[in-house]
């Protein structure tokens, strides 16, 4: 993996602090970003699935792309509690198209960030991953009703939201498949292989290999 620094500029003119990662083996098949976990509560793009996605999956064949948030570290602004959030992560997804021409676009999120992610719809999308959202930041998701794929990947014992609960929200939505992590608390510490292997998994169904 080669990570290399870069700054985004939102379309309300913040620069935000983001790393893009590719592998040094082979050129990439597809493009995610990816977006952390709550700013309140210490989530930056350094939090560990986050981590740990954007370390494995460019061996993979994804180039990776994450950032923080406004507020957070290096980056301007302040917490606007999801909504110019969202325009972090349609910035995001931008840059990495321009980086990556021609490339399907994964947007991917954990807690705060997957539901982030489902409040985004841009064109340029290929699908969703969302790895335990509370689905909160929103009363209805864009992304509910959107064809494109999209995977969740919960956790059995979610401290945050009962997995039962997202599930049953989100049986109605178009073109979304649920994974369950056994025996994951919300933060996935000694499950992220696991996550990883979900993730993947969603990605291949949503981009052409």
């Amino acid at each position: 993996m080669n990570p290399t620094s870069l700054a985004l500029h939102t379309g309300d003119g913040l620069r935000l602090e983001a790393e893009i990662a590719t592998s040094d083996e082979a050129p990439p098949v597809a493009a995610l970003v990816l977006c952390h976990p709550h700013p309140q509560y210490g989530g930056t793009m350094r939090s560990l699935v986050i981590s740990v996605l954007f370390a494995e999956l460019p061996a993979a064949g994804y180039a990776c792309l994450r950032f923080n948030f406004r507020g957070v570290e290096g980056s301007d602004g302040s917490y606007d509690n999801g909504r110019g959030e969202q325009a972090d992560a349609v910035a995001a997804v931008h840059a990495m198209a321009e980086r990556s021409p021609g490339l399907p676009i994964a947007l991917v999120g954990w807690s705060f960030g997957g539901d982030v992610a489902l409040a985004v719809t841009d064109p340029l999308l290929a699908g969703w991953i969302a790895i335990a959202p509370p689905l909160r930041i929103l009363p209805a998701y864009p992304a509910a009703t959107d064809p494109r794929p999209k995977h969740l990947v919960l956790a059995e014992h979610d401290e945050v939201r009962d997995p039962v609960d997202v599930q049953g929200e989100v049986a109605s939505w178009t073109a979304t498949s649920v994974a369950v992590v056994p025996g994951a608390s919300h933060f996935f510490v000694g499950r992220t292989e696991r996550v990883l292997r979900e993730t993947r998994s969603g990605l291949d169904r949503m981009t052409t290999r």
